[in-house]
């Protein structure tokens, strides 16, 4: 490496520094092809800033950190290039090196630092952008910092000097701190900068913090003047896009006490950043960041997809803001999906999904697409960006994916909420867009509130965000309240003979197979405790309709939820029903929730509005659960029988006879059955069929215990029931899931997307239960699952020797590992992580033990027998102690043995519990432990009402069960 001693002046450097290493770097910012001059392209620049403190100044590279900060819970994303650094600023950890340079992916959509709302309206902001920066720890400051990029930008790059203007920190009187005069004069005495152009501003503009505590310090900013005729000094840091800033100069000399006093540091630091949007802009001779070579093909695959006219550059033109939003925000999410984020509903995962329907809504509304565009695009920041951050390029399918799964989620619902807003728009004072709308556009349809509020902006309104919150809260209230509607609302039977006698007819319901909407009129209106006339605001209420497309819970499938609204009227104000439950009671459907605006009453006609959204993801787990009800029956036996099953928006559950657990290879063929009949996209038929006729059909399940009216449902996968039915001696049926089923289903598998698999589990003796997601939720747990085996592999390999993968063992790992110093940083940081994962999944797996241990005993206990002997899976030696106290809290004068067993470590535990009135009869805990240990090679005991016991072969386990039981009839006399 070609190091520069910090006693070398700039000057007396730089033909040697040219010549030697960056021949193309001439004072100007453009090379020759023949007799043509081209302009440097974006790699190019951000390969010479790179070069330049590596070379030049002796710093180390350093990889960019990944976007989404996983292991920072402070911060939504990486907003800047210091963050991978926070740790060395607040004396907290180290690096084998005092200078580095790297560009650094950031994000600015949320928190603090938040562009979003600027993207597409000016020509400089953006939400993804790449942060060039050199740092210096603990080594030189303010005379190098300044020095070298007075050089980079002059000399390597040939900027106009005339153009460059500096700003310091003017001082403040509440931190008794004076000017940074320090930089006001090496700006002066190093280079040969106008002193004119140096100007002083206030903490806001030049004095940097990292938060309320912590290192900070004044900075000096580099802004550059991109006026036609280069008189526009007197716009610096006034937000004008041609005067921008292009460079940061932190210099760190301070820590801020929690007192808010400023101390000085024993180490001075220094943090720069410069966006390379910006300077791609200025050296390429550009009007905007958007007219460079790092968004044209971005802009040309946008003109691809959607035949739109080419971008202009237009401030005020809803076209070139579309190009803007659309190629800005699909960086953004590429990016951020490639270092593990993911759209989601809470956190930075909602700031990904607010980003993606913002761009999704300009692509269909303002470009006139009707499908996805967004996936379409990844591509064209593949070719941009995929060379300098590889996980890009190494993602791009599964990024493709991921995209293309929430456009399509959101098209679904795009139309009508436009329809929504315009309604409201046409309706409203001219001025503002009402707090309901936003907030149905929000809950019903999936707008995010700012994405409604620019739409509003546009038209020149606002939104009535004041009341949109208002609503929001009720909303949470509602949500948390749920739980204590159920007991409350149901309808006695009294109450449905007086619906009756009231020529009150039975609900009409059979628009709940079709879009989730109809015109109704209300029927009546339960309060809990009487039939009322009317609902208001008071309190939460049951509205029946007389049809509805409500879904009302049934056979395993949760109830729909969404909004009743009325519309005003002449005679009435406008009002709004928030329905959370949807229930069944006969033959009358019950909307149970809460007046979100204006009062109802009977007879009011009405439009009922399903949440689509959820139950999108409720029609997917449901065709889900029938596929996977086939592919148990396939891999294990026909003859096991559905025991139960549960389907929401975020799961499914399904329960099955089973006696024991699945084994690995067993879950793993189930799994992938499943995402075959996805993949292949089989058809969904849905037919009314005599239930003789139904009956008759090969290989058609019905759940155990069920009543099933006549004429039944029937759902079929994989061939029309009108096939099944032809064909009754055709082995067609053997490839096909065919049950009775009266819940919603998707048309095709392929909009399931995809199944994960996530527990298999014993609920109770004989019943095994599966908990599976679908769509982007199982898509992101395999994924993380490959993550995390990844990163096992590679922890178990220390110097080439294999180590064990235990949780201790990780724990020495980890531990040598840190005090080794032939380890890299990286992978020391790698090993970190991993030591955390696994003390969260040891705390989350034995959470989730006690959970599953409890319920097999909540079943067990359930049963009328004083004497209990049970096997419990899953157990250990709390979990299962506490399961014996549950049980015995239910027979307090009964005995109670369970049982578990660990086949890949070779345990059996046993503990027992008796009662004074057996322990009279001649039973004895420890006794009795003891007998049933011998059985499995072992031993124990204890005292007479309470003993535990172990064992070493899991393979005896019904063998000692057997002469647990014989033992406890002998000695009380009860064979």
């Amino acid at each position: 490496m070609l190091y520069l001693p910090r006693e070398l002046h700039v000057s007396e450097y730089n033909s040697c520094f040219k010549t030697l290493l960056l021949p193309s770097y001439e004072a100007t910012n453009y090379f020759s092809i023949g007799t043509k001059q081209m302009p440097l392209s974006a790699p190019e620049i951000r390969a010479q800033f790179i070069e330049f403190f590596k070379e030049r100044c002796g710093h180390t590279e350093v990889p960019s950190s990944p976007v989404v900060p996983h292991d920072d819970p402070t911060l939504l994303f990486t907003n800047a290039g210091m963050n991978q650094f926070k740790d060395v600023f607040l004396g907290r950890g180290s690096r084998p090196y005092t200078r580095a340079t790297d560009t650094q992916k950031c994000i600015r959509a949320g928190g603090k630092h938040n562009d979003l709302e600027d993207v597409g309206r000016d020509t400089y902001h953006h939400t993804f952008f790449e942060m060039l920066g050199n740092w210096s720890f603990g080594d030189y400051f303010k005379a190098e910092a300044i020095q070298w990029s007075w050089e980079l930008f002059t000399e390597v790059w040939g900027l106009d000097k005339s153009r460059i203007y500096i700003t310091v920190f003017s001082g403040d009187e509440t931190d008794g701190l004076e000017p940074d005069i320090d930089a006001e004069n090496l700006w002066k005495e190093l280079t040969d900068i106008d002193p004119s152009h140096i100007t002083r501003w206030d903490r806001k503009d030049n004095f940097w913090e990292m938060g309320s505590t912590g290192p900070c310090g004044p900075c000096s900013e580099i802004h550059y003047d991109c006026t036609p005729d280069g008189n526009g000094g007197h716009l610096v840091n006034l937000d004008d896009p041609n005067v921008i800033e292009l460079w940061n100069l932190v210099f760190i000399q301070y820590n801020r006490g929690e007192d808010g006093a400023l101390a000085t540091l024993p180490n001075q630091h220094v943090d720069t950043g410069m966006g390379l949007e910006r300077i791609v802009r200025v050296l390429q001779g550009k009007n905007s960041n958007y007219d460079t070579d790092l968004w044209s093909p971005i802009f040309e695959a946008i003109q691809k997809h959607t035949g739109v006219r080419a971008y202009s550059g237009g401030l005020e033109d809803h076209i070139d803001i579309a190009y803007r939003v659309v190629a800005d925000h699909i960086r953004c999410l590429v990016v951020a999906i490639a270092d593990g984020g993911r759209p989601g509903s809470a956190g930075r995962e909602y700031v990904l999904r607010r980003i993606l329907r913002r761009g999704v809504r300009h692509a269909h509304q303002t470009l006139g697409l009707d499908g996805p565009l967004l996936c379409k695009l990844v591509p064209s920041v593949v070719e941009t960006l995929g060379e300098t951050f590889p996980e890009i390029e190494e993602h791009k399918i599964q990024i493709a994916h991921i995209i293309q799964d929430e456009e399509e989620s959101f098209l679904k619902t795009l139309d009508r909420g436009i329809e929504l807003f315009n309604k409201a728009v046409q309706e409203g004072d001219g001025k503002t867009v009402d707090a309901t709308s936003a907030f149905a556009l929000h809950d019903t349809f999936g707008f995010p509130i700012d994405l409604t509020e620019v739409m509003a902006d546009e038209l020149g309104l606002h939104v009535d965000r004041e009341g949109y919150d208002q609503l929001m809260e009720a909303a949470r209230e509602t949500s948390r309240a749920t739980s204590e509607i159920d007991q409350k609302m149901q309808l006695p039977p009294e109450v449905l003979g007086k619906l009756e006698s009231l020529s009150v007819h039975p609900t009409d319901d059979s628009k709940k197979y079709g879009q989730g909407i109809s015109v109704a009129r209300v029927k009546a209106i339960w309060n809990g405790k009487e039939l009322t006339g009317k609902a208001d605001d008071s309190m939460v209420f049951g509205i029946m309709l007389d049809k509805t497309p409500f879904y009302a819970d049934a056979g395993g499938q949760v109830g729909d939820i969404g909004n009743i609204v009325a519309e005003r009227s002449a005679n009435r104000e406008r009002a709004q029903f928030q329905v959370a439950e949807t229930h069944r009671y006969g033959d009358y459907v019950l909307h149970i929730g809460t007046m979100l605006e204006g009062s109802m009453q009977c007879g009011d006609e009405v439009t009922a509005i399903v949440n689509e959204k959820r139950r999108n993801a409720i029609t997917s787990n449901h065709t889900t659960t029938h596929l996977l009800n086939h592919a148990l029956r396939t891999v294990l036996t026909d003859e096991i029988q559905q025991r139960g099953s549960l389907v929401d928006n975020e799961k499914l559950r399904f329960d099955f006879s089973q006696s024991h657990a699945m084994t690995d290879e067993q879950i793993i063929k189930v799994e992938q059955l499943v995402n075959e009949a996805i993949g292949t996209s089989r058809i969904v038929d849905i037919q009314e069929v005599s239930l003789e006729l139904a009956q008759r059909i090969h290989g058609v399940r019905a759940v155990f215990g069920e009543r099933y009216p006549d004429p039944v449902r029937v759902v079929s996968i994989g061939a029309t029931v009108d096939e099944l039915i032809a064909n009754p001696s055709n082995k067609l049926w053997q490839d096909c899931s065919v049950e009775f089923c009266g819940g919603t289903h998707v048309a095709d598998c392929s909009e399931a997307q995809h199944f994960a698999l996530l527990h298999e589990q014993a609920l109770a003796s004989g019943t095994r239960r599966i908990t599976a997601v679908t769509g982007v939720p199982a898509q992101a747990a395999h994924e993380a699952g490959a993550r995390l085996l990844q990163q096992i592999e590679e922890a178990k390999q220390k110097d080439g020797v294999e180590l064990c993968s235990s949780y201790d063992s990780l724990i020495r790992i980890v531990d040598e590992l840190t005090l080794s110093q032939t380890i890299k940083h990286k992978a020391k940081k790698e090993l970190q992580k991993l030591f955390v994962q696994v003390k969260q999944i040891q705390k989350q797996t034995a959470s989730s033990r006690k959970d599953i241990v409890l319920e097999q005993a909540r079943v067990i206990a359930e049963s009328p027998d004083e004497l209990v002997i049970a096997e419990i899976d899953g157990a250990d030696k709390d979990s299962i102690m506490v399961a014996l106290d549950a049980i015995r809290s239910k027979r307090p004068d009964g005995a109670a043995m369970l049982i578990t067993s660990d086949k890949e470590e070779g345990k059996v535990l046993i503990v027992a519990g008796v009662s004074k009135q057996y322990i009279s009869r001649g039973l004895k805990a420890g006794d009795w432990v003891r007998e049933a240990a011998k059985v499995c090679g072992g031993g124990g005991g204890g005292r007479p009402d309470t003993a535990q016991a172990g064992g070493k072969d899991p393979s005896k386990v019904s063998e000692a069960i057997q002469v647990a039981i014989q033992y406890a009839n002998e000695v009380t006399n009860n064979e």
